[in-house]
């Protein structure tokens, strides 16, 4: 591989500063990573059921409904989101739970979204109690109430959000609260692969 591909693939990867890897298994991660459903392997019922969703959603031009994938680490839910971007023709924005400490950074990071945009955030199920409660009105009515000083200088600036795709991947479904669980309109937990599955799987990255 060229300094230049390289090169390019880490400027390409929002997660690479979340990512605790050596830059070679960067590189060679995002490489691998399929682009669009016929490249993905695995997950058939998955992939022809989001087919179906991404086709009626571009018929109404509209964004896709709020995704939440579920499932053990490996098994395809941050390359799933890619794809999703991928054939919905959007722009994805990819973040983790944990790097999301406060309210100002989940507000910067959705006012700057264009309408249509995917906003992925892995390990959401992380998410401060907080921070996940200003999720709800902006993936309800794609608003935030955000209050400003206290007391009787408090004062409530309202944003209004353009509309988008909230992606969200865990592997701990159960430490979701209900109500950011029922703000999902497209729920799927990947299970493992099976044996010829990753036989093609490993058949690829050679």
């Amino acid at each position: 591989m060229s300094e230049e591909t390289r090169q390019a693939l880490l400027k390409g990867n929002p997660l690479v500063n979340d990512i605790k890897e050596s830059e070679e298994d960067i590189v060679l991660n995002i490489s691998l990573r399929p682009k669009k459903f016929s490249e993905f392997v695995g997950h058939k019922e998955i992939i022809d059921n989001l087919k179906i969703s991404i086709q009626a959603t571009k018929q109404r031009k509209e964004p896709l409904e709020h995704v939440l994938l579920s499932g053990p680490p490996g098994l395809g839910k941050t390359s799933l989101s890619h794809i999703i971007a991928h054939e919905m023709g959007a722009k994805i924005t990819a973040t983790s739970g944990p790097a999301i400490e406060r309210a100002g950074d989940l507000i910067g990071i959705l006012t700057n979204l264009e309408k249509g945009d995917i906003l992925f955030i892995d390990e959401i199920h992380r998410l401060s109690k907080v921070v996940e409660e200003f999720l709800y009105p902006a993936m309800e009515s794609f608003q935030i109430d955000f209050v400003i000083d206290k007391g009787p200088y408090a004062k409530t600036i309202k944003f209004n959000l353009k509309p988008f795709t909230l992606i969200g991947a865990t592997t701990r479904t159960g430490l979701l609260a209900a109500p950011l669980r029922g703000r999902f309109g497209i729920f799927y937990n990947l299970d493992f692969y099976r044996t010829e599955d990753l036989a093609k799987i490993v058949k690829h990255s050679f």
